[in-house]
Order: structure tokens, then sequence, then C-alpha cells
């Protein structure tokens, strides 16, 4: 058991070229084609990395609440959207609502900052 451990180690740790390399030597001596040698060969490697691809990239700025300085707030919004002034207000009145959806996690921190600052309650999801 042990050394089938050391063996899948030694196949996690393959680099790109080895594993192409590997696949070259399946085909050739032993009739197994090289795609079917990458798949075997990559998965473990590929589900070992698979937590780090689930990282979550884009995020969407919720705003909860104006708070106590709403009119700051809707001219915040409205700069921050480019919505017009009433389209602002109509936003900030039906709150919770979605206020940027799909930003870089900068910008919905740099935005949740801002609105903040403005006394607006804000969630990033």
């Amino acid at each position: 058991m042990a050394d089938l451990k050391a063996f899948a180690e030694q196949l996690v740790n393959l680099t790109v070229k080895e594993v192409n390399e590997l696949a070259q030597i399946l085909k050739d001596e032993y009739g197994i084609e090289p795609a079917a040698a990458a798949v075997a060969v990559a998965g473990p490697a590929a589900g070992a990395d698979a937590p780090a691809a689930e990282e979550k990239s884009t995020f969407d700025v919720i705003l909860k609440e104006a708070g106590g300085q709403k009119l700051a707030v809707v001219k915040l919004v409205k700069d921050l959207t480019g919505l017009g002034l009433k389209e602002a207000k109509d936003l900030v009145d039906g709150a919770p609502k979605e206020l940027k959806a799909g930003v870089a996690k900068d910008e919905a921190e740099a935005l949740k900052k801002q609105l903040e600052e403005a006394g607006a309650v804000v969630e990033i999801k």
C-alpha cells in the first residue's frame, strides 16, 4: 500500500512536460492513447487544485439600507451607477437592492467603503 501511495504522489507531482512524455511512452510501448493517459495522469492533479479554482472572482454589491444620511447615499449611488437622480432615489428607497453585480473584489470593497462612509449599510455577496 505504501508503494502505491508513493507512486500516486509521484503522478500528482508530474510537470506538464513529464505528463506528455509519459503519454508518449504509454502510446508507443503499451498502445494506450495519449488522451486517456493524460486524463488518467492529470485527473488527481486537477482534483487537488479544485478548491482554489472554486474561489469566487466576481461579487455583487447589495445596498441593505440608506442609513441616516439618505440624501448623501442617493447622490453617491447616482454617481457610482450613472443612474439619473430619480432612478438612484428609487433604488435607495427600495433597499435592500443590488447596486452592482459581477464586479471584481477590489471594486466591490471600494464601493462598499464609499457607501458606508456616506452612511449606508452595504453587503457584498
